[in-house]
């Protein structure tokens, strides 16, 4: 079993299974592939739960059993598992439900164990080594949006939990970068730069204002209309003038992204829609080849069962589109990339037409049937709405720039900072990255704390209060467990490698298995690509937490258990600070 348990370290619960799986081997050899069902339990009969028994009873009641009904299957479950150091006891409930109780000094000791050799070694092993994660994905010329940063925020914390879980992540930014509207916007250049190349950031100013006016003069004039056609003929035919425009113009809105990328601490590697351009006739030759492409109105559809609509892979005018980009790239990063999950985060509208790509690239055979690697995911998510209900915006209609909306988070907890006195007691430089961390840590927690496919409000009041399911608490709850540490004198490192850690206090072994739960939380949201699981749990440790600390039983400075009391409050701020690199919040230490 060691070598078993060493796989799982930091999983309880995969731990738990891997014993529950000996038992019921032993206890219904006749049955092939059970997998033991292991819950964390919240009743008062113990931490965790095999549920097997009453699944096990329906499948072998009519077979001649010994049994005589789900209690005496949970009994046999009960009686047959390996003795082990994780379980202190275990008992049948209800319909032979078995539960176990953890020994509190093999948890002590896992704990201890965490501190001394990492957090690392809690993470999960998914069955993948490369993984990409498309997100953010702006369009060139347009202003980065409100949806643009939860696909920004979400995506970000995705690939960090796949990282953190040893998988080899492509964060990949499949920026708009290509398409008719270049035409307009290269005439435009043109015509108001003659000598294009002079074209800076400054001299064009507001990029969003200057894809207006060319989409104003490409309506109203014809002429023009007739260039801005021909002038995507030309680049999509290679001539270098026309090149060097388009590449001029996605060098500026580039810059523009990088503003927001960077308040933000998420780095993206750009292979936008240009970059698969030149695989597309490949990619929809070879699936003509294997009859999947057919006529139909003129245009190349692709059908799809159980879809009314077909998906357009080449327009009726010959010309490309999302479809053929979409299927192009994903051709790529299975092939070229040899990626084995492959994980879209856009809005839910888009749901439907990733729904279809995904079905056609398995009618082609490039990915399996049902839910096996490789595999393709969406990760949908709702609306930002404004706290009228409506699509988040201002007040003139349009749509809110992003690092407006992230300097504002920012400001005002510095604002709230001085406002506390810290202007006298800090330097400028803590102030500011405070109120970095702070910040932009309100504004992705506020995000990252939904069910990523509800609508949530805006709210700067809501985001930034100090109290409640926010970050500011939960960074100002790690922040007061750091000077807990400080205050004490203590060397933690030395206590690591030479004290004890018990939990002999029921708010001491409570807060113990919480944090033992890490593991199995960190998989779950990575399993259903779930960030909200982490805060959560995240939320959960900081309250389990408090009422621990704040148990006069529990006194951690000056009292006969200080040593494992700030070994376990050491492991607290270690979990924290793990949560928030999984999130992509910068934690702080002082308040």
């Amino acid at each position: 079993m060691a070598a078993q348990e060493e796989e799982c370290k930091g999983n309880v619960k995969a731990q738990l299974a891997k014993l529950f799986e000996v038992s019921l081997k032993v206890t219904v050899p006749n049955e092939a592939d059970v997998d033991p069902l292991i819950a964390a339990c919240t009743g008062k009969f113990g931490d965790y739960q095999c549920n097997n028994a009453m699944g096990l009873w329906s499948k072998i009641k009519g077979k001649g059993t010994q049994f005589r009904g789900p209690p005496a299957v949970g009994e046999a479950i009960k009686n047959n598992l390996p003795t082990s150091e994780i379980i202190d006891s275990c008992s049948v409930a209800g319909p032979g439900f078995v539960n176990v109780v953890l020994s509190k000094n093999w948890m002590a000791k896992s704990i201890q164990m965490m501190l001394i050799e990492g957090i690392d070694t809690w993470a999960p092993q998914p069955p993948v080594k490369t993984a990409v994660v498309d997100f953010s994905s702006p369009n060139i010329a347009k202003e980065m949006h409100v949806g643009h940063l939860r696909s920004t925020i979400i995506g970000d914390t995705l690939a960090r939990m796949l990282e953190f879980s040893k998988v080899k992540v492509l964060r990949r930014n499949h920026v708009g970068d290509w398409g008719t509207q270049f035409g307009m916007l290269i005439e435009f250049l043109f015509e108001k730069f003659p000598n294009f190349e002079d074209a800076t950031e400054t001299a064009i100013g507001d990029l969003q204002a200057f894809y207006k006016a060319s989409k104003q003069r490409f309506d109203s004039d014809p002429a023009f209309k007739e260039r801005a056609q021909q002038a995507v003929v030309r680049l999509q035919g290679g001539d270098e003038k026309y090149r060097r425009a388009w590449a001029q113009i996605c060098e500026i809105s580039r810059t523009e992204f990088h503003k927001v990328y960077q308040r933000l601490g998420v780095h993206l590697e750009e292979k936008g829609e240009s970059f698969y351009n030149p695989y597309i006739p490949g990619v929809i030759e070879g699936l003509t080849k294997q009859g999947l492409v057919e006529e139909s109105q003129g245009a190349r559809v692709i059908f799809i069962d159980g879809i009314n609509i077909p998906l357009i892979v080449v327009k009726s005018d010959g010309g490309f589109n999302y479809a053929s980009t979409d299927l192009a790239a994903l051709w790529y990063r299975l092939n070229e990339e040899k990626a084995e999950w492959i994980i879209y985060v856009t809005d839910v509208g888009q749901q439907q037409h990733f729904d279809m790509v995904f079905k056609a690239a398995k009618r082609a055979g490039w990915l399996p049937q049902g839910d096996n690697y490789p595999k393709a995911s969406h990760v949908g998510f709702g609306l930002v709405l404004g706290e009228d209900g409506k699509r988040f915006r201002t007040r003139n209609t349009e749509v809110v720039r992003l690092v407006d909306l992230l300097d504002e988070a920012k400001n005002r907890s510095k604002a709230a900072l001085i406002e506390r006195g810290k202007g006298e007691e800090w330097t400028e430089e803590e102030i500011e990255s405070t109120a970095d961390a702070v910040g932009y840590g309100a504004v992705k927690y506020a995000d990252l704390k939904n069910n990523r496919l509800t609508n949530y409000t805006f709210n700067f009041d809501q985001m930034l209060n100090d109290k409640g399911n926010t970050a500011v608490y939960l960074l100002y709850a790690h922040a007061r467990i750091c000077s807990i540490i400080r205050r004490s004198g203590k060397d933690v490192e030395e206590l690591k490698n030479k004290g004890t850690l018990v939990l002999e206090h029921k708010d001491e072994r409570d807060l113990g298995l919480h944090l033992l739960q890490f593991a199995e939380v960190v998989e779950e949201a990575c399993t259903n690509l779930l960030p909200n699981v982490v805060c959560d749990y995240l939320y959960s440790l900081s309250e389990i937490f408090s009422k621990f600390y704040s148990n006069p039983e529990c006194k951690v400075i000056g009292s006969d258990k200080e040593t494992s009391r700030l070994l376990l409050c050491e492991a607290t701020a270690v979990v924290m600070r793990k949560c928030f690199n999984l999130l992509g919040i910068t934690p702080i230490y002082k308040i």
